[in-house]
């Protein structure tokens, strides 16, 4: 399962996630079977050109390391269930890099979890008991990543600069699926040629059972696929209950905890303005326009991080986050590089930091993943579950900065406006492992 951003795991538990891919990692890890092996390659987090050559380089690992071990396999290319992404960019070359240029690529961006769901072709995310079609969203406007189709037939053609027709993309009605069953799944796909692109129809989770049993049969049958799907796919087809409940024991520690938010949606706005309400932490405001414009000293970082270290040790909770006016660039890749400058910028702070929180919770997708491989330097990680439906929980691997930590990747697209308080106030009830 290669990864776009850890916030991928979100459904699934006690199965191993990597962030890095060397083939004797690889190989150390695919030698144990597990159910699903997560390598987290923060691809969105690149522009197109590079996303292109880190997914050439994973797959090509990965490809050694499969044959290496002789298994059998199926690739899932996990993405964001708002359809934010490299596609078909990412999908083209892992394809390349893994021999699967025969593969049949299949389109399930539905995450039932987070309220997104497909119907009649068209992409749907939940808001406030409304289904609003997903190109209405905040997230169809993401600067490097926006779109203006919420029929996923479109939204091909759209992303793929027209070279993948509308009318050329297959499709998988929840009617075939819920009156058909796995046979009339499994005849649909049987029909597809290499490279066609088929979506996937899905308003709940056994919609994806029906399907997943009929690609097994299709695959027995000598087909190849690549899944691109949201995280609610994943346990599925490897057989696993999906959505369990992370178990976090341990004893309370006198230290405090370390939120970080970098996300800029809405919802995570909403969420931190509900968190800072509550009046429970030390906050930490980092101005953006102010780091983009130099206007930020050496000693400014250094004593954030002696703040921090400070306030941890006496046990205080702090909540450190960046300034909520969107700083956006004139290009999709201008905007990643304002994107990734901030992320750098958080990554010091965490670096700097010498006293272990209690735990560690971090707000949006690559803001999670820069933290967790950068700053606290994990190269494998323990997915425990969820704390709440949609927010995986990671057990920090022992080579890690701080072994055994839980640390919590939070999507910034999950949630309701108290969901941060939530977990917080869970995680402070229950106690982590020193």
């Amino acid at each position: 399962m290669l990864d776009d951003d850890p916030t991928g795991t979100q459904t699934s538990y006690e199965v191993p996630v990597l962030s890095h891919w060397d083939v004797p990692l690889l190989i150390e890890e695919l030698e144990k079977k597990p159910s699903i092996l997560f390598v987290s390659t923060n691809s969105r987090s690149f522009p197109e050109q590079e996303a292109i050559e880190l997914s050439l380089q994973v797959g090509k690992n990965l490809k050694t390391a499969v044959d290496e071990c002789q298994l059998d396999y199926v690739l899932i290319s996990r993405s964001d269930s708002t359809l934010r992404g490299h596609f078909p960019a990412e999908v083209n070359a892992i394809a390349r890099a893994m021999d699967l240029q025969e593969a049949v690529w299949v389109l399930i961006p539905a995450f039932i979890e987070g309220g997104r769901y497909t119907l009649n072709d068209v992409h749907y995310f939940l808001e406030k008991d409304r289904l609003i079609p997903v190109a209405r969203s905040p997230f169809a406007r993401d600067q490097a990543f926006g779109y203006t189709s919420s029929d996923l037939k479109e939204w091909v053609e759209e992303k793929s600069l027209g070279k993948i027709k509308s009318e050329d993309v297959i499709s998988i009605s929840l009617t075939e699926i819920r009156t058909g069953g796995p046979e009339a799944v499994c005849d649909k796909l049987l029909k597809c040629k290499p490279a066609d692109v088929c979506i996937v129809n899905a308003l709940d989770p056994s919609d994806l059972e029906v399907f997943a049993m009929g690609s097994i049969l299709a695959e027995n049958r000598g087909k190849k696929f690549i899944f691109r799907s949201s995280a609610t796919f994943v346990p599925i087809r490897a057989g696993i209950p999906s959505g369990k409940k992370a178990h976090i024991t341990g004893n309370q520690t006198t230290r405090g905890s370390l939120t970080i938010v970098g996300s800029y949606v809405p919802k995570t706005t909403e969420q931190l303005n509900f968190l800072i309400d509550k009046n429970r932490h030390f906050t930490i405001e980092i101005d953006v326009f102010a780091l983009l414009s130099n206007k930020i000293s050496p000693n400014y970082l250094t004593g954030v991080t002696s703040k921090i270290d400070k306030l941890m040790r006496e046990g205080k909770d702090v909540l450190l986050y960046t300034s909520r006016e969107l700083a956006r660039g004139d290009s999709p890749e201008s905007s990643l590089k304002i994107n990734r400058m901030v992320s750098e910028f958080l990554i010091q702070i965490v670096q700097g930091i010498a006293v272990r929180p209690s735990f560690i919770i971090a707000k949006g997708g690559i803001t999670s993943n820069d933290i967790a491989v950068k700053a606290l330097q994990v190269k494998k990680a323990m997915v425990l579950g969820q704390i709440l439906p949609g927010i995986p929980v990671w057990e920090l691997g022992k080579t890690s900065r701080f072994p055994d930590l839980n640390y919590v990747l939070f999507p910034g697209n999950v949630g309701e406006k108290d969901t941060l308080w939530k977990v917080f106030s869970e995680l402070k009830s229950t106690g982590t492992p020193q």
